[in-house]
C-alpha cells in the first residue's frame, strides 16, 4: 500500500509553524511564562495547519540549504512581528512604572518570574489586567488574525526588509512613551500638586514632618484615583490591540 506524502505541503506548514511559534514566544499575551513552551509549540503547529491553504499556495520545495535559510528567515520575521506587538503593549506596563515611581510604591519593586517584568505593585497590576482583558475581550484573536494575514504580504522564505520593521519599532517606542504618559498623566499631575502642597505646608509650618506625611498621603491619593485608570483600561487595551494589529499587517 502506497501512502502519498506531499513534502512541499509539510515544508510550508513547518515554516509557517516556526514563524507563528516565534511570534507566540515574544508577543503578549502568549509570551507569559504561565503558558508552557510545549503548549506554545503545539498552538503554533495547530495555527500553521489552519493557515495551510494560504501558505502552501505557490510554495516550491527547496534543497536542504535553501530550507535552512528559509527557516532562519521565518525566525527573524516571527521575532520582528512579535517584538512590534510587545512594544505596543509595553505602554500599559510603562504607565504602571511611572505611577509606582511618582507614588512611592517603587520601594517595593520586585521581579515577577512568570510575567518576566521587574516592577512594583501597579506595574504588575496593570500588566496582569491588560493580559486578562486581551483574553476576556477576544483581542488575542485579532492579533492572531493579523499574524495570519502577514503570510500574504511576507511569503514563506521570502525574508523581510529590516528597514521597515525597524522604522515601525522606532515609531512604536515613541508612541509607547506617549501612551504611558497619557494613561497616567492626570494622576501624575495630582501627585505633583500634592508634593507642591506639602512643600508649601512645610514653609508655613516647619515643625511638620512633610516626608512622614507625604508617603501615606500620596499612597492614599494613588489608591483612590488609580481605580479610575483601571476603569479606563478596557478602552486603552482595545486601542492598543488595534495599533498592534496595524503594525503587524503594515510590515512588508
Amino acid at each position: 500500500m502506497n501512502i502519498p506524502v506531499d513534502f512541499e505541503w509539510i515544508e510550508a506548514v513547518m515554516l509557517a509553524a516556526v514563524r507563528i511559534t516565534t511570534f507566540l514566544v515574544i508577543a503578549p499575551p502568549f509570551a507569559h511564562n504561565a503558558i508552557p513552551l510545549r503548549i506554545k509549540g503545539m498552538l503554533g503547529i495547530g495555527l500553521a495547519m489552519a493557515v495551510a491553504p494560504r501558505v502552501t499556495e505557490g510554495y516550491e520545495s527547496a534543497d536542504t540549504g535553501g530550507f535552512i535559510t528559509a527557516l532562519i528567515l521565518e525566525i527573524v520575521v516571527g521575532g520582528a512581528l512579535g517584538f512590534l506587538v510587545l512594544i505596543v503593549f509595553s505602554a500599559v506596563q510603562s504607565a504602571g512604572m511611572l505611577l509606582d515611581m511618582f507614588s512611592g510604591f517603587q520601594v517595593a519593586q520586585s521581579f515577577d518570574p512568570q510575567a518576566g517584568i521587574d516592577g512594583a505593585q501597579f506595574t504588575r497590576l496593570f500588566h496582569m489586567t491588560a493580559l486578562a482583558l486581551l483574553f476576556a475581550s477576544g483581542g488575542y484573536q485579532l492579533i492572531i488574525g493579523g499574524l495570519a494575514r502577514t503570510f500574504s504580504a511576507l511569503p514563506l522564505g521570502g525574508g523581510i526588509d529590516l528597514a521597515e520593521p525597524v522604522e515601525a519599532m522606532t515609531g512604536a517606542v515613541g508612541q509607547m512613551l506617549v501612551s504611558a504618559v497619557q494613561i497616567t498623566g492626570p494622576l501624575l499631575v495630582v501627585l505633583f500638586l500634592a508634593d507642591v502642597g506639602l512643600g508649601l505646608l512645610t514653609r508655613v509650618a516647619p515643625a511638620l514632618n512633610a516626608l512622614a506625611l507625604g508617603f501615606p498621603l500620596k499612597i492614599l491619593i494613588t489608591l483612590i484615583l488609580g481605580g479610575m485608570i483601571l476603569v479606563a483600561l478596557p478602552g486603552i487595551v482595545s486601542s492598543l490591540t488595534g495599533q498592534a494589529v496595524a503594525h503587524v499587517i503594515g510590515v512588508k
